[in-house]
């Protein structure tokens, strides 16, 4: 491969190395010495500069030659755009090693430690009174979480089970079943309604997260806020799902 005429003053070449699985495409200075190109590829492949050998393969990824010259120019060596070179690793480090996070050790610090840090995230939050640190905020959330739940339960108890009703909720279709479970759930917070609607237009058989709630089809059974249940003598409608003829 030539490099007579190469006018420009850096390339870009794919990295890899014998202790990962991954290439990196980075550009360099060709006026680097391959001591000063090592000391840079320490920060990509992870080995040492003192423990690395280096080859050069061409574009098709064919081996070329090695790089074992530590004072040459990287330009001296015949490499384009679109060449490799691979890092061998001398250090006895092992293929996967820097990839392994379970083998980082972990900083960890206690409750209490971190409680009487003055430049914390905590310390920042409580001395700007924000967030769970700012009482009057807490409380507001705290009384409207209150209403919102009080609203639900008095909608809830004017709904009783087994009655017909029709689920309105935003951005969906009118849908009509029979009303199956009225009540607090384990998967959400607030008052629930479980139906089973007349058609497969659910979400489920009346179990959520592996708890029952209440019997039906797959797919004819969902939960919905009680503000989106009106309860009333509606008749199943026909839907044409089940139809023979078009």
């Amino acid at each position: 491969m030539d490099v007579s005429g190469v006018s420009s003053p850096t390339v870009t070449v794919f990295i890899s190395s014998s202790l990962n699985s991954f290439r990196s495409e980075k550009r360099y200075n060709r006026g680097l010495t391959l001591a000063e190109f090592k000391c840079k590829l320490e920060l990509v492949v992870g080995s040492p500069a003192s423990c690395m050998d280096l080859e050069l393969s061409g574009v098709d990824d064919s081996f070329c030659m090695k790089l074992d010259q530590d004072d040459a120019l990287l330009g001296s060596y015949p490499v384009d755009d679109g060449c490799r070179i691979h890092v061998i690793d001398r250090s006895g480090a092992r293929l996967g090693e820097f990839e392994d996070l379970s083998q980082v050790e972990k900083y960890e610090i206690s409750q209490s430690a971190y409680e009487s840090r003055p430049d914390s995230v905590r310390s920042f939050l409580k001395r700007s009174k924000m967030g769970k640190f700012n009482e009057e905020e807490q409380k507001r959330r705290e009384a409207e979480a209150a209403q919102r739940l009080a609203e639900e339960e008095a909608h809830a108890q004017a709904i009783v089970v087994g009655s017909r009703c029709q689920v309105q909720a935003a951005g969906q279709p009118t849908k009509r079943g029979t009303v199956m479970y009225v009540g607090l759930t384990d998967f959400k917070p607030g008052y629930w309604v479980g139906v089973r609607y007349d058609e497969p237009l659910g979400k489920h058989d009346g179990s959520v997260n592996g708890k029952r709630y209440f019997e039906c089809q797959d797919k004819y059974g969902a939960f919905v806020k009680p503000h989106t249940v009106t309860v009333g003598d509606f008749p199943e409608e026909d839907y044409g799902l089940d139809d023979d003829e078009m």
